[in-house]
C-alpha cells in the first residue's frame, strides 16, 4: 500500500473502498477496493475529504484488510452461521436457523487482545432466530501483518469463537406436586405457565401428572414419565425446605445425577437441576409461576439445545443473576442472566 496525492491519482488501483456519509441520506462505500481512479474522480474524492488516496502496493508481508477479515471470520465461525460480505475489513456472522448461541470467551478475549482487530458478539447461552446478527469483525488498519493474522490462526487451532446449536423438539412430561392441588382445594396456575414457556419452543406435552406430597408418587411418576419417552421432565411445587416439601427428595430417588439443589438466581433460588441418564429432570420453584422472568428462562434454552448444563455454569450465574424487576420487562435484551 502506497499513499499519494489525490490528484497524482489517476490511473492507480484504490487499495479500499472509499465511504460517503450524508446525514440522513446514505452511508456506504462510494469507490470499491480495485477501482481505477479517473480524471473525473478526483474532485469527487476530494469532496469527501480524501486529499491522499492508499494506492495498491504488491507486499507479501502484509495483507488486505478484507483478505485479513476472511480468516477472522473463519476463526469465528462455527456450524449454522454464515457470513457477510467482507467490506471495509468488516464481516457480519449471521444465524442460519433459531438456536442456543455459545460462545468461546477464552478465545475470544485472547484475539481481541492481539490488538489491529476485533470481534464483537452477543451474549452466548442466549436463544437466537435465524438471521440475527450474532457477531461483527474489523480489521483495524487497512492492511496488517500477515504473521499477525497467522499468530490467530495458530491460536484458535481447530476451535471457533462462536457455535449455533439448533433447538431440538422435544416431549416433555409435567409432574404437578401439592396436596391443595392434588385433593382440588385450589385450581392449578402453575402448569399454563409452564405449557405457555414450553410453547415458545414448539415442546409436546406428552403428559401432566398431579400428585399429592408423597415423594414415592412423585418419584413413580417421574419414572413413568421416562418410560413413555419423555425428553424433559418438569416437576413444579415442592421445591421449599418446608418439611411437607419433598419433590427435591423425590428427585433423587430416581437415581438422576443431581447437577445443583439451588442456584444463585433471583427469582428462582430453589430451582433444581438433575439428569435421569439423558433426560433433564428439572424441579421449578414456585417463582416460576408469578414472575415475569426466572433462573428457568435461563436454562431452557440450554436444555432446548440438548446443551449440558454444569454445576460450574449455575454457579457462575451469581453475576448478573438478580433480575430487577423492571416495570416494563425486555428480557433478554437487560443484564439478567449475563
Amino acid at each position: 500500500m502506497k499513499q499519494i496525492r489525490t490528484e497524482d491519482g489517476v490511473g492507480q488501483v484504490l487499495c479500499h473502498d472509499i465511504t460517503q456519509i450524508v446525514k440522513d441520506v446514505t452511508k456506504g462505500p462510494l469507490f470499491r477496493k480495485g477501482h481505477v481512479i479517473t480524471r473525473e474522480d478526483i474532485p469527487v474524492l476530494l469532496s469527501l475529504g480524501k486529499d491522499h488516496v492508499y494506492i495498491w502496493e504488491k507486499d507479501e508481508t502484509m495483507l488486505h484488510e478484507n483478505e485479513a477479515a476472511q480468516i477472522l471470520c473463519h476463526i469465528c465461525k462455527g456450524k449454522h452461521i454464515h457470513a457477510s460480505e467482507a467490506k471495509e475489513g468488516k464481516i457480519e456472522l449471521i444465524a442460519d436457523c433459531d438456536g442456543l448461541l455459545k460462545v468461546n470467551t477464552e478465545l475470544l478475549r485472547k484475539i481481541n487482545m492481539l490488538g489491529q482487530m476485533m470481534i464483537a458478539s452477543r451474549h452466548g447461552n442466549f436463544p437466537v432466530k435465524k438471521g440475527d446478527v450474532l457477531a461483527g469483525t474489523r480489521i483495524i488498519p487497512l492492511v496488517i501483518e500477515k504473521e499477525k493474522m497467522e499468530q490467530a490462526k495458530r491460536m484458535a487451532g481447530d476451535e471457533t469463537i462462536l457455535e449455533l446449536k439448533p433447538f431440538v423438539h422435544k416431549k416433555a412430561g409435567i409432574v404437578t406436586t401439592g396436596n391443595e392441588v392434588y385433593h382440588g382445594r385450589i385450581q392449578d396456575t402453575f402448569t399454563p405457565v409452564v405449557k405457555e414457556k414450553l410453547m415458545e419452543y414448539d415442546v409436546e406435552i406428552l403428559d401432566c401428572k398431579i400428585c399429592d406430597d408423597s415423594h414415592e408418587r412423585i418419584t413413580t411418576a417421574i419414572s413413568e414419565l421416562a418410560g413413555r419417552g419423555a425428553q424433559l421432565i418438569l416437576c413444579t411445587g415442592g421445591m421449599s425446605v418446608d418439611p411437607d416439601d419433598r419433590t427435591p427428595l423425590a428427585i433423587k430417588n430416581t437415581g438422576a445425577r443431581v447437577v445443583s439443589y439451588g442456584v444463585p438466581v433471583l427469582p428462582g433460588a430453589m430451582f433444581m437441576l438433575a439428569y435421569l441418564d439423558n433426560i433433564p429432570l428439572v424441579g421449578l420453584p414456585g417463582c416460576v409461576m408469578y414472575a415475569k422472568r426466572t433462573i428457568f428462562d435461563l436454562v431452557l434454552p440450554r436444555i432446548m439445545a440438548d446443551d449440558l448444563v454444569t454445576a460450574k455454569e449455575l454457579a457462575e450465574l451469581g453475576e448478573g443473576g438478580l433480575c430487577l424487576n423492571c416495570p416494563l420487562c425486555t428480557f433478554p435484551q437487560c443484564g439478567f442472566g449475563r
